[in-house]
């Protein structure tokens, strides 16, 4: 029993130190646990408050001014050696919890969506845009709306840090949770790259499983070169970021109704609805199940790497109100 508390208080440890090295700036107990339920974990101010208490003791936090805390290069360094059999899954149980917290009505065109948010060197920020114009404009992505912060300003539970602005993409796990939240269960299988010929899906090259990963694939994608987004923009054939989920077959009209209503509040981002026991892009799915392909949203943003412009992704971000969003157009 106490080895069990013991590991159960460890991975909650981890997370605080997650939420806190995602921030530049201190923050304090109540900021942590509104954030810790992103990640599905229900921990109480005064919750926080003791594990804080410990982890100064321990050297990974620092007390800033009267209530605010920043990691330590302790534990900084104590979250990126946290035991992988303790990250195992973090990803697929992440995707679950924000599809739960998804409340985006298409009938309202209003409500919580999830995003992705990367950093971009403010300098650069205008070459930025003008790469991922292309990508928004050919409509690989799951929406044109975003939202942009400039350093010092929060976008979602992020302060983009000084010398960068922040930029917030809908993520694809915005669809799952639409359609969990009207009954449909989905199952996320496999994040990968996925050819495009003459505009259109052909097959995925690489899969990497979301029940295995300790990390985002589309990060691992975009940090390895492996996209050819502005081609696929540019000529309609390349390597673009899609994820394969699945459904039951039987729900596949009522999502097909939905997934009409999402497009026509601008959330396009599903490329396929595949048939009964039909293999989509050449990956075999059950026979009662139907196969979704979804594009990544993190797609405009490999484009800007491509043309060697640096970005610090965060994938499946959090949570923003679809109303705070405005189109990619206004940017530019």
């Amino acid at each position: 029993m106490i080895g069990q508390e013991s590991l159960e208080v460890q991975r909650k440890v981890q997370l605080i130190l997650k939420v806190l090295s995602e921030s530049p700036e201190p923050l304090g107990a109540r900021i942590i646990s509104r954030e810790l339920s992103n990640y599905g974990v229900d921990l109480s101010e005064r919750a926080v408050r003791y594990h804080l208490k410990l982890m100064d003791e321990r050297g990974l936090t620092r007390l800033v001014g009267r209530e605010g805390r920043l990691i330590t290069e302790r534990g900084d360094d104590d979250l990126k050696n946290a035991l992988v059999v303790d990250r195992i899954g973090f990803v697929i149980h992440r995707i679950q919890v924000l599809a739960f917290r998804t409340t985006f009505d298409p009938l309202k065109a209003s409500g919580d969506i999830v995003t992705n948010i990367s950093l971009f060197p403010a300098k650069r920020f205008k070459e930025a845009l003008k790469a991922m114009q292309p990508v928004f404009k050919a409509g690989l992505c799951v929406s044109d709306r975003v939202a942009a912060a400039k350093e010092g300003q929060r976008l979602g539970h992020i302060i983009v840090p000084p010398g960068k602005v922040g930029l917030a993409t809908v993520c694809s796990i915005t669809t799952h949770g639409v359609l969990l939240k009207a009954g449909i269960p989905m199952g996320s299988r496999f994040g990968g790259i996925l050819e495009m010929r003459q505009a259109r899906p052909y097959r995925f090259t690489e899969l990497i499983t979301y029940e295995g990963s300790t990390l985002d694939p589309f990060e691992i994608f975009i940090s390895g070169g492996m996209t050819s987004v502005s081609e696929a923009a540019r000529t309609g054939g390349g390597r673009v970021l899609a994820n394969l989920r699945d459904m039951p077959a039987q729900c596949r009209g009522m999502a097909q109704e939905l997934i009409a209503r999402l497009e026509e509040c601008g959330i396009r981002g599903t490329l396929i609805l595949g048939e009964a026991g039909s293999p989509v892009c050449e990956i075999p799915v059950g026979l009662d199940q139907a196969g979704v392909v979804l594009l990544g949203g993190l797609n405009p943003v490999a484009a800007a790497v491509e043309a060697g412009i640096p970005a610090d992704n965060t994938a499946m971000a959090g949570i923003l109100e679809y109303n705070n969003l405005f189109p990619f157009s206004d940017l530019v």
